[in-house]
């Protein structure tokens, strides 16, 4: 399991970041607040407030480092 603060503040990155973790088994889940949502259904994040920081934790045992790589126009430094 692995978890990074991404940025989702715009319909467009809301769709591609769908797009992107889609292509991927493993489970997302988005955190905001007490709200835990399925990060790969884009009504879910809809349901979020996407002007703050949300806690992405992916739930696998697997190398991530695709997956990272995928996700770095999302990631907050």
């Amino acid at each position: 399991m692995q978890k990074v603060v991404i940025s989702l503040n715009s319909i467009d990155k809301v769709k591609s970041f769908v797009n992107t973790i889609s292509q991927y088994d493993f489970d997302f889940d988005l955190i905001s607040g007490r709200y835990v949502i399925d990060a790969k259904s884009i009504m879910g994040i809809f349901s979020l407030d996407l002007s703050k920081p949300i806690d992405l934790t992916i739930h696998t045992d697997e190398d991530t480092t695709e997956v990272m790589a995928a996700l770095e126009p999302y990631i907050i430094k």
